[in-house]
């Protein structure tokens, strides 16, 4: 059951605070909010809102407090304040950061008297308060409980362990998946384009290899997590031999080949080490260890 009388406070009020300020009101939260230019409250309070005029008082508005600033020192320089009060308080902060940044606040707030999860918002600010808006929250469980039917009002709400520096590094890994499909359909668009296919007619077929390929990775992660890569479908020195083909089309065409040499010297090195006969999930080795050179 959603229960929206709970107070809502909300700390940092750049587009992605307002918005997740603007979703509680719309919700029926009542929200305090402070941000250090007061100015980008005015909206907010003509909504419903009240000002806060410090961050101490703000946080004393409710149990329940929202923190999305710039970074994790401005987080640590706002919680202390002189007038800050965090004891009782359960503080769920959605600034970006690492996970080694976020499970430092978890103690240090913690020292505090305060319960703390540590999120990260795989969204943009006009989806906030929408099913497309998807924030992840780590910390203790109970601590994400005790609050999930006040954060529905963000949007796809998920805890995913008790391990403060999760949401940071699905945030990353989410990342890695967004920039190499991206780079991967701007190789093969700088490519076509040699030959007069422009980028809105090779669009559907590349939305159609990504989704095939995303259809591989349940069984491709059963076998890395059995540590077991059979070739099923190809065996990774077939995938390498692709690879050049790549390579070479790639520099006939004039387009910069950086990216398949990347791919090309990571399945190198694997094949060296002995795995030429097993499936492309065993890079998983090269990928878990840092480079030495």
């Amino acid at each position: 059951m959603n229960r929206t009388d709970t107070p809502v406070t909300v700390i940092g009020l750049g587009l992605m605070g307002r918005a997740l300020a603007g979703a509680f009101l719309k919700a029926g939260h009542p929200t305090t909010v402070w941000n250090r230019t007061a100015s980008k409250a005015d909206q907010l309070v003509a909504e419903g809102a009240r000002l806060a005029p410090t961050v101490g008082d703000a946080l004393r508005a409710g149990s329940l407090a929202i923190i999305c600033v710039t970074d994790y020192q401005t987080v640590h320089a706002l919680l202390d304040a002189s007038d800050v009060e965090l004891d009782g308080t359960t503080l769920i902060n959605l600034t970006s950061g690492d996970s080694a940044q976020a499970r430092e606040t978890a103690r240090w707030v913690e020292q505090r008297g305060a319960h703390y999860l540590d999120g990260a918002i795989m969204a943009i600010p006009p989806t906030i308060g929408t099913a497309e808006a998807v924030i992840l929250h780590s910390g203790p469980q109970t601590n994400f409980e005790a609050h999930k039917s006040t954060l529905d009002a963000l949007g796809t709400v998920t805890h995913l362990g008790a391990d403060h520096g999760l949401a940071s590094l699905y945030d990353v890994a989410g990342l890695a998946m967004m920039w190499s499909v991206l780079n991967a359909w701007l190789q093969g668009t700088a490519l076509l384009r040699t030959a007069g296919v422009d980028a809105a007619s090779y669009a559907p077929f590349a939305r159609q290899v990504a989704a095939g390929v995303a259809e591989w990775l349940p069984g491709y992660a059963k076998q890395i997590d059995s540590g077991s890569f059979p070739a099923e479908v190809a065996t990774l020195e077939t995938d390498a031999r692709a690879m050049t083909h790549l390579i070479e089309e790639s520099e006939a065409a004039g387009v910069n080949a950086e990216l398949p040499k990347l791919f090309k010297a990571m399945a190198d090195r694997s094949i060296a080490a002995g795995h030429g006969g097993e499936q492309y999930p065993v890079l998983i080795e090269e990928f878990g260890k840092p480079r030495t050179d």
